[in-house]
């Protein structure tokens, strides 16, 4: 449960790293709502998630699944750029959390 937790967690550091991209984003209250919901979740979880995971484990495959999100979501929602080279380095990230998992 806890595994489950800790990639839903790092889901939503997505949520409140792309409000964080927002200008004026502590003006605006839906974004700010985005920002202080999805940290709250983002950091809830992790602290969940790391009652039986190991702190360092569990710490890099929050931020990897952070990471991987928001790449897919800046992708999908602001046009960034899918080159093979990105694509490439989300699939080195996605290896070494499934690395983790499997040697935790």
């Amino acid at each position: 449960m806890s595994w489950i937790v800790l990639v839903v967690a790092g889901m939503f550091e997505t949520m409140w790293a792309t409000a964080l991209a927002q200008e004026d984003w502590w003006r605006r209250p839906p974004v700010l709502a985005a920002f202080v919901i999805g940290s709250v979740i983002s950091l809830g979880g992790l602290s969940y998630a790391l009652r039986s995971v190991p702190v360092g484990t569990g710490y890099a495959v929050w931020v990897g699944v952070g990471a991987i999100t928001t790449v897919a979501y800046g992708i999908v929602a602001f046009g960034e750029p899918a080159t093979v080279a990105r694509i490439a380095c989300v699939g080195l990230i996605l290896a070494g959390i499934i690395g983790l998992k499997l040697v935790s």
